[in-house]
């Protein structure tokens, strides 16, 4: 494995790591009646654009190399950021977290098929069975206390099942899959900086008119300084940080194996519960782990269409 594959698979893996810390932080800031899901999506996108400009004014200006490189920006901006953070906060609001989170599980199939369709990556025995695995782990996870004697029937969620949120939340996966598959080039052309500055500008620019009149009804002395340190961590290390970084195991990885690491997420989100003592540990979660990074694993093994694509 050449050292910048390793810091691919380093950036994907601190990557999922903060977006697994995400998921019971932001739920716990929208808790408050203060807090609602746009304020999440909002505070996502406008704060990171103006910290993603602030930080490229302290970096080397890198000149953009194609006009038609800002369209590029701007859909995959809608994409990865709009349609993606968006369409999925809107799901979850409206379906339980158990069918949520097995939804996400869906991203690594979805990269297959449509890296197979418009990138022409072979679905090899390797992959499908690494992306199955995977799956399988994540499942585990969602349902381990459910497979044991005595576990609960459904820890019931404070929202019944939606048809409407579970296919938004099939629909942001799909978004998510074909930024990574379809702006692979521009990815590779750009540093992280100025990409995500520019997409998340873009991204900003279409929120504008949608949040407005929200964001001027936001109740912003009623949120708690607990709940404010929560958004924080939403923005800075669940937004921030995240979309710098992974533009560099998206630049070193294939798409399939980018999005393998979403299977990691389950697992720092359950560890988490277990810690806060909202859950317990047990053998099936082992069996999880094991899973997730045997599927992990066969998926780097896979072979490219290209041969300096391989991993």
């Amino acid at each position: 494995m050449k050292k910048e594959q390793k810091y691919g698979h380093i950036a994907m893996l601190a990557t999922s790591v903060m977006w697994g810390l995400m998921a019971p932080i932001s739920k716990a800031a929208m808790n408050s009646d203060a807090v609602s899901s746009m304020l999440v999506a909002d505070v996502r996108i406008f704060g990171a654009a103006v910290l993603f400009w602030i930080i490229s004014f302290f970096t080397k200006g890198e000149k953009i190399q194609d006009r038609m490189d800002y369209i590029r920006f701007f859909f995959a901006g809608l994409f990865a950021i709009i349609l993606n953070q968006c369409v999925y906060v809107t799901g979850v609001s409206m379906t339980s977290p158990v069918d949520a989170s097995i939804i996400t599980t869906t991203l690594p199939i979805v990269t297959m098929i449509f890296a197979a369709i418009f990138i022409k990556e072979p679905i090899t025995g390797k992959k499908a069975g690494g992306v199955l695995l995977g799956a399988c782990g994540a499942l585990l996870l969602v349902f381990g206390n459910r497979l044991l004697p005595g576990g609960s029937a459904g820890q019931a969620t404070a929202q019944a099942s939606s048809l409407t949120g579970d296919l938004l939340c099939f629909l942001a996966q799909c978004s998510y899959a074909i930024y990574l598959v379809i702006f692979r080039d521009l990815i590779k052309r750009y540093s992280p900086i100025t990409l995500m500055k520019w997409m998340f500008t873009f991204a900003s620019i279409v929120m504008i008119p949608v949040s407005a009149r929200s964001l001027a009804l936001t109740g912003w002395s009623s949120i708690t300084m607990t709940e404010y340190a929560e958004l924080a961590y939403v923005l800075i290390f669940g937004t921030f940080l995240c979309y710098l970084i992974v533009p560099v195991g998206q630049k070193f990885l294939r798409p399939t194996l980018v999005a393998m690491y979403n299977y990691v997420q389950p697992i720092v989100a359950t560890a988490v519960a277990i810690i806060w003592g909202m859950d317990t540990f047990n053998v099936l979660k082992v069996v999880a782990v094991v899973f997730i990074f045997s599927g992990v694993l066969l998926v780097n093994r896979s072979k490219a269409r290209h041969p300096e694509d391989n991993r």
